[in-house]
């Protein structure tokens, strides 16, 4: 255990720089952008209410209330998470790749450490969902920052005040990234989870054999996701009928299995056929 938490923390040390490059980019768009929208719509009202002769009721009814759903269904909100997640999908291959194309190819010394393997595989796999939680952490903080911007650009006469709780629910996109209820949340970090095993194993299949690790690897790949989203399939086409709680089961189940098969497989390529 104790080598696992540093490999960790060298794990999480290699990344720290880039990752707070990239926190504060995410920051400055949405911030940037959530100054726009307010003082674009103040600037319509304005001149709207000063010049056009338009009550500020009747400018309310006409475009409604300013309130951060115009600032989270815009591109200056929506851009910068897009860009958090294609740098972390990036890493996951990149934590690995890093290490074998980099000077003296550094995998080497990694795998001749004193420690088990799979330490490794762990410790990577944890660097990548440690970053994912705190992106989500450092989000719900970047959109408590940018209601107090709109409070402060916009009048209340002008505002409707939402909680992050009711925005998060009621965008589709950021239900996604923070659920609400506990069940929810790890249903879908432990999706993401798998996902990351499934994907450390197709590159441990690629290092192991080059070229035919791409064809395994791309085909486990294929029979992992068939196997998930079987049962789904099979409802769908009226082959089997299951209620809610029972298809929720038999994903866990699949999950379960995935995962445990990835880990099994990880483990064998990493004592058997990567070699230094």
């Amino acid at each position: 255990m104790k080598n696992f938490f540093k490999l960790l923390n060298f794990e999480l040390n290699r990344f720290m720089k880039l990752f707070i490059i990239l926190l504060v980019t995410i920051a400055v768009i949405q911030i940037i952008g959530t100054i726009i929208l307010a003082r674009s719509y103040m600037m319509q009202a304005n001149q709207a209410v000063l010049q056009g002769g338009m009550s500020q009721q009747e400018f309310i009814d006409m475009y409604s209330p300013f309130s951060m759903i115009h600032v989270i269904y815009s591109l200056w909100f929506m851009g910068p998470i897009a860009i958090g997640v294609a740098a972390l999908m990036f890493y996951v291959f990149f934590i690995w790749y890093r290490d074998w194309f980099a000077r003296n190819t550094f995998i080497y010394r990694l795998l001749m450490l004193p420690t088990s393997r799979m330490n490794i595989f762990f410790s990577k796999a944890t660097t990548i969902m440690l970053t994912v939680l705190a992106m989500v952490a450092y989000q719900v903080i970047l959109l408590n920052i940018e209601k107090t911007i709109v409070k402060w650009l916009v009048p209340k006469v002008y505002r409707q005040d939402l909680r992050v709780v009711d925005l998060t629910v009621g965008s589709e996109y950021l239900s996604k990234v923070l659920p609400q209820g506990i069940v929810e949340f790890l249903i879908a970090y432990g999706l993401g989870l798998g996902f990351i095993v499934v994907i450390f194993t197709v590159i441990l299949f690629e290092r192991s054999y080059r070229i035919k690790g791409i064809i395994f690897g791309l085909l486990y790949a294929f029979i992992a996701f068939v196997l998930f989203v079987l049962p789904l399939s099979l409802q769908l086409f009226g082959c089997i009928y299951l209620y809610p709680m029972e298809t929720l089961i038999v994903q866990i189940v699949m999950w379960i299995i995935i995962v445990g098969a990835s880990l099994i497989l990880s483990r064998y390529l990493l004592k058997n056929k990567v070699t230094v």
